[in-house]
């Protein structure tokens, strides 16, 4: 059983009063609320076990290590990779794409090659292939997404070609809430040749997710969309590569011989994490995971197919408003416009009403432009979305309209 008013009560940040509304959060997809699972484990590492980790040899050291390096090990469980190795943490998605992008790609990438991404792209996951292809002097190029949202999979094997060294995609987009087949691109991405990365930030919360079924290369999430501490995210590749890959940035605890005349990197993982790591931010991740995988990933899973039909039902009582984004079996993000209303107008009157949504390009504007618009409203749903949230968000739209 799906028991959600005891998951909604580990989070207490749902408890409080918005403008004398019950708080109806409704971006997660931005950004995820925390279970006090979560905020103990934080909480509980800096008051008992705080200390660097990999550099000391007394208990609170050893302690932080073990908690840090278990995180990693929860972290492969979860994802199923093959080693706790091709688990590389960094502050965020956007990092960890930046490194696949900054080591890799000026690493492999020459004149003539190509890098091949949807249109659907959040920039996370554009501009630093934009960045490379400039300085290596490779193409960027882009398969389109239809009206609807759905993916044009013809449009990309017709730009699938020799040329493709790179296939970087969306599990799922943060704009329209289209789930891309990240299986079938990366098989059709190794049959031309092409290595192929996912950026996993929306579907990854959403659906239980298997590195070695899908096949990708390279996989990059963030913490704090998976219910965990902001700042710390993850980087998976295969050690293969990984292993061929330069430092991404240099300094302490990424070395294996230092003199003035020249130094020697570590194995991967530790090559790519110079410096002090966001040590209790990758406990409070492990904490996270192990809390959805408490849940059962399936179970959300169903939990949130349930609440898109209800949503989609309820969405369609409202004359003028317009989801963009109507891809079948899409996921809980709801982008929409409302009339002639600007989404900024709506979001103040929602957050009158204790609701809260996301305005403006969602740090995705090539997609939002080509669904022709300049900003959007989006509301999304998360695991402790229920039934009465989507209610009250539908009579506070109701408001909007009598409002305008």
């Amino acid at each position: 059983m799906y028991d959600i008013k005891k998951i909604r009560a580990d989070f207490p940040i749902l408890s409080l009063e918005i403008n004398g509304h019950p708080n109806t959060f409704l971006d997660t997809a931005a950004s995820a609320q925390k279970p006090q699972a979560v905020i103990d484990a934080t909480l509980k590492m800096y008051s008992e076990s705080y200390a660097n980790v990999h550099r000391g040899s007394y208990y609170l050291s050893e302690a932080a290590t073990e908690a840090y390096e278990n995180a990693r090990r929860i972290i492969q469980n979860f994802i199923n990779a093959e080693s706790e190795n091709e688990i590389v943490f960094t502050r965020s998605a956007t990092e960890a794409i930046n490194l696949v992008a900054a080591s890799w790609g000026m690493s492999n990438l020459k004149e003539g090659d190509e890098v091949l991404l949807s249109q659907a792209e959040h920039h996370g996951n554009l501009v630093p292939w934009q960045n490379v292809c400039q300085k290596t002097g490779a193409v960027l190029r882009f398969f389109k997404v239809n009206d609807d949202g759905s993916v044009d999979i013809e449009n990309f094997y017709n730009l699938l070609n020799p040329k493709v060294k790179m296939v970087a995609v969306t599990g799922m987009s943060n704009v329209l809430g289209t789930i891309f087949p990240v299986k079938e691109i990366a098989r059709a991405a190794h049959l031309a040749g092409a290595l192929c990365l996912v950026d996993a930030c929306q579907s990854i919360v959403h659906t239980p997710t298997d590195v070695q079924d899908i096949a990708c290369d390279f996989m990059a999430f963030s913490g704090h969309k998976l219910y965990a501490p902001s700042g710390i995210g993850c980087l998976y590749g295969r050690y293969e590569l990984l292993n061929q890959m330069p430092p991404y940035q240099f300094g302490g605890d990424m070395v294996e011989n230092v003199t003035y005349e020249k130094t020697t990197f570590a194995a991967p993982p530790a090559r790519f994490e110079a410096g002090t790591p966001a040590i209790v931010q990758a406990v409070g991740l492990g904490v996270a995971l192990q809390y959805l995988q408490a849940i059962g990933m399936k179970n959300i899973e169903t939990h949130e197919k349930e609440l898109i039909a209800y949503m989609n039902k309820g969405l369609a009582e409202i004359s003028d408003l317009k989801i963009i984004g109507t891809a079948p079996d899409k996921g809980g993000v709801f982008s929409f416009a409302l009339g002639n209303i600007h989404p900024q107008d709506v979001a103040f009157i929602l957050d009158k009403e204790g609701v809260a949504i996301r305005t403006g390009h969602h740090c995705a504007q090539p997609i939002v432009n080509r669904m022709g618009y300049t900003s959007l409203a989006r509301a999304s749903l998360g695991l402790y979305t229920d039934y009465e949230d989507i209610d009250r968000f539908i009579a506070a739209l109701k408001k909007v309209k009598t409002f305008f």
